[in-house]
């Protein structure tokens, strides 16, 4: 079975997180700084050859309401421009508050700011992918 790489996409920084090869727990990776467009895309599909990647889950950033806002339509255009430069399988999943998730596990473990600031991406991407992961086992 091979991993599935979970990304968490901001403005200035994309949270990466990967699963074991069972597909059972996932774990922050590391975070890159955005430089822009191709080296973006670029940097995702070096990481998803590194890891030995088949599945790569990017976080949607649905309104709280659970609509399609200013962001999911970024976040489409990305996914198109992930597909078109990856050969592996690219879905999309609910990141509602996965941030927000983060920040209070980073804060209730006294990580410290600059710490949490350098590393908040990857633990978001990790919650995501760890939802995903514990959906498709639910099936």
């Amino acid at each position: 079975m091979s991993r599935t790489l979970a990304l968490d996409v901001g403005e200035r920084r994309i949270g990466v997180a990967v699963s074991d090869p069972a597909g059972i727990i996932a774990q922050p990776l590391l975070v890159v700084e955005r430089t822009g467009g191709a080296a973006d895309l670029s940097r995702i599909a070096a990481i998803v050859r590194e890891q030995g990647v088949g599945r790569l889950v990017v976080g949607y950033p649905l309104t709280m309401a659970g609509e399609r806002g200013t962001q999911a339509r970024r976040m489409d255009r990305f996914i198109a421009r992930l597909r078109g430069v990856l050969s592996v399988e690219v879905v999309a999943a609910d990141e509602r508050l996965t941030t927000a998730a983060a920040e209070r596990s980073l804060l209730e473990g006294d990580v410290r700011r600059r710490r949490r600031r350098q590393v908040r991406d990857a633990v978001a991407a990790a919650l995501l992918l760890q939802g995903y992961l514990d959906r498709r086992r639910a099936g």
